[in-house]
């Protein structure tokens, strides 16, 4: 979900505001109805690292893979 707020009304309301945030919710403050700052959440966005070989095994291929098909070969 998305708010917008004015810029004096979330100086009021901050802690409410960085609540908001943590559950998932951005925030747009604006002054005189144009946007100057998005407040969102840095929660969980510490994913995993990736893990260079962890889809091994996932990935099948054809020993074929690189021949070219006979219905194809009309092209080359």
């Amino acid at each position: 979900m998305l708010t917008n707020i004015d810029i004096v009304k979330a100086g009021h309301c901050f802690s409410d505001l960085i609540k908001q945030t943590m559950g998932g919710n951005e925030v747009i403050i604006t002054k005189e109805g144009q946007p100057i700052a998005k407040l969102v959440s840095l929660a969980g966005k510490n994913k995993r690292k990736r893990q260079f070989g962890s889809a091994k095994g996932l990935i099948k291929m054809a020993d074929d893979f690189d021949e070219t098909p006979d219905d194809f070969r009309d092209y080359l």
